[in-house]
Formats: C-alpha cells, sequence, structure tokens
C-alpha cells in the first residue's frame, strides 16, 4: 500500500547530509544511499515530504542510542552549545535544503497551500524545521534570516537547555515534569513565533515549558514526534493530561517511530512490532480525536522498527492501520490531511 501519501512530522536528514558531506550522485539523497530517506525510497514507500530538521548535535550524543538499551536509564545531557557553533551548523544545514531544492529533489514549502502543490506536482514537500534553538539570538536577527529562508517550524529546545527552556532528558521510567520551564527569552520567543506565523514545537520541552507554551501562544499546540506516555512512561512522552490541552486547542500530535517511546520496557531495541505502533495511534486517536493525529516518524534519527526500516518500508505501517480498520477517511487524515490542516490554522 502505497497511498494514500505521507507527509511526516519530523527528520534528521539534514544532519545524515551534513554529517556525511553528501548531496547527490549514488550514495546521496538523489540517487538512493544509506541514510532513511532518499528519492527511491520516497517512490517506494508512498512518502510525499515532511518536516526538515535542523539539528546541532553536541558532543556525546551519539551514546544515547546504546545506553537506552538498559532496563532503566537516566542519562545526563550534554551542556548547552555555545551561539556561534550553533549558528554555522544552522546556517550550513539551511543551505543543505536550499541546495536540495535548487537540484530538483525537493520543494520547500512555506504554506499548506505550497504542500498541497508539491504533492500534486509529485516533488518532494519539505517544511524547513528548527530543532532546539540554539541558533536564535535573543534579538531574534537569526530568527528572521532563517524564515526569509523558509523556516516555518521551531522547537525552542532539544533536550539541552538553550536560553529559551529546558529540555526534558532521556529517563526510563520518567515523568516529563523535570525542571523549569521557559525562561523570558522564552517566553518573547513564542510570542515572535506567533507573530510570525511560525509553529512552536512541544516535542522535546519538559512539563513545565509545555504549559508556558499553553499559556502564551495563541496558536494550536503540536508536538511533531511524540507519544502517550500512558503507553510508554518515558519522561519523552506526553501524559493525558498534556494530550487534552492539545486536543483543546485543536493542535495535533505526531507518532514518533523511535522504538525507545514505543516500548512498555522503554529499549531502543529495533525487534519492536508494528502492532505496537497501532497501539500508540488507537490511544491518541481515543485522547486527541481523529482530526489531530499523524505521523512524526523521526526518521534518520532514530532507531525504528526492523520492519519499517526506512521509507520504503510505511506501506507496512499502512497495511497495519488498514487491518485494525481504518477507513479511508481516517487513513488520509493520518497520513497527511491532518498535518495540513494545523499547518493551514498556524502558517501565514
Amino acid at each position: 500500500m502505497k497511498h494514500p501519501l505521507i507527509f511526516d512530522g519530523h527528520n534528521d536528514l539534514l544532519l545524515q547530509i551534513q554529517s556525511g558531506n553528501v548531496l547527490a550522485g549514488g550514495s546521496g539523497f538523489l540517487g538512493g544511499g544509506g541514510h532513511h530517506i532518499d528519492l527511491e525510497k520516497a517512490k517506494a514507500g508512498g512518502f510525499c515530504g515532511g518536516f526538515f530538521a535542523i539539528f546541532v548535535p553536541g558532543d556525546g550524543d551519539a551514546s544515547f542510542m546504546e545506553d537506552m538499551m538498559a532496563e532503566s536509564y537516566d542519562l545526563p545531557l550534554p551542556p548547552a552549545v555555545d551561539w556561534p557553533r550553533a549558528a554555522r551548523t544552522a546556517l550550513a544545514q539551511a543551505a543543505i535544503l536550499t541546495r536540495l531544492e535548487t537540484q530538483g529533489g525537493l520543494r520547500i514549502c512555506r504554506s499548506a497551500a505550497d504542500i498541497r502543490s508539491a504533492m500534486q506536482d509529485g516533488i518532494m514537500a519539505a517544511v524547513m524545521h528548527m530543532e532546539g534553538a540554539e541558533a536564535i539570538d535573543p534579538d531574534f536577527h537569526m530568527l528572521d534570516v532563517l524564515y526569509a529562508a523558509g523556516l516555518r517550524s521551531l522547537g525552542p529546545v532539544w533536550s539541552r537547555p538553550t536560553i529559551f527552556g529546558h529540555g526534558v532528558p532521556f529517563r526510563f521510567p520518567g515523568s516529563p515534569d523535570t525542571g523549569p520551564g521557559l525562561t523570558e527569552d522564552g517566553i518573547r520567543l513564542v510570542e515572535k513565533c506567533n507573530d510570525l506565523g511560525m509553529m512552536i514545537d512541544l516535542s522535546h520541552l519538559n512539563e513545565a515549558g509545555f504549559w508556558d507554551v499553553a499559556r502564551h501562544s495563541s496558536k494550536p499546540l503540536v508536538a511533531t514526534h511524540s507519544n502517550p506516555h500512558a503507553l510508554c512512561p518515558h519522561s519523552r512522552n506526553l501524559t493525558d493530561r498534556q494530550l487534552h490541552a492539545i486536543r483543546d486547542s485543536d493542535g495535533m500530535v505526531g507518532l514518533n517511530f523511535a522504538v525507545a517511546f514505543l516500548r512498555g520496557d522503554g529499549r531502543m531495541d529495533p525487534e519492536t512490532p508494528v502492532s505496537r505502533m497501532i497501539e500508540h495511534l488507537d490511544h491518541l486517536i481515543g485522547v486527541l480525536g481523529e482530526n489531530r493525529v499523524g505521523l512524526g516518524a523521526d526518521f534518520d534519527g532514530a532507531t525504528v522498527p526492523a520492519a519499517i526500516k526506512d521509507i520504503s518500508g510505511l506501506p507496512m505501517l499502512r497495511k497495519a492501520m488498514k487491518a485494525r480498520g481504518y477507513g479511508d477517511e481516517l487513513m488520509t487524515k493520518l497520513c497527511h490531511g491532518n498535518w495540513l490542516r494545523v499547518l493551514g490554522k498556524t502558517l501565514k
């Protein structure tokens, strides 16, 4: 099953391309290669686009995957990344996305209408996103520049602290209530994003930061790649109370494929059945309603179920959704319709 087409809430392809310094050719995005996302796999999987994250890696980030195979863990987070380094990395990744557009691999989309147009033209739709605002200065000069380049979605933090707020650590079992929320600059950032018509991503904020955004934002609350805490008690997941607030704002949540946030034991084990993803979708639909749930896979940034492997494996998920009894209308909403709806309400 390659239809309905899937528009996804989060990937880290830009970081992977930057790390490998590959833009095109036999091992790159345009010609196929080792990444979760490329044009060949997109055709095979019925993947029409998604949120392409700008992400600044820190020292020691890579060890998290191995550490999360333990029965329980509480991982110390790397220190905050300094602004000059973050700014260089963010601009480099934004430039990669721009070059991929120039090469004809995708289209940078600034509105829901742009995404629909790209889908109709058979071109991969890319929303420029920033995961962790280390590259944004308190005067918002960098934000204005990146907005002009196409940035339309921003998460104030990854899991490291920034001048804007505090992220949630990788802790299992654990609560998302792990410390202070947004700073004064963080509240100003929320207001600035509202003025620009930019989506604010809640996925890596701790619970206090989540409620700060809920109080100060006039836009729908959105978590691009998060799962229900009720099914996996990881600090990164959202409680039902948080999900109720998202529902009441007419926002949405994208299901995270990262197995540590799916499994009841919190382990980053790829031998996780696709049926577990369906259980999470069922819970999200039950709490949020069928108009407020989508997909936020975290491709190229996480370990996903082995049966899915990469975007070419998305037909496996569609088959499982169909087998669960999801009808055509619900399938379309979950695969891309709900993202188009919430982006239409948020972006200018």
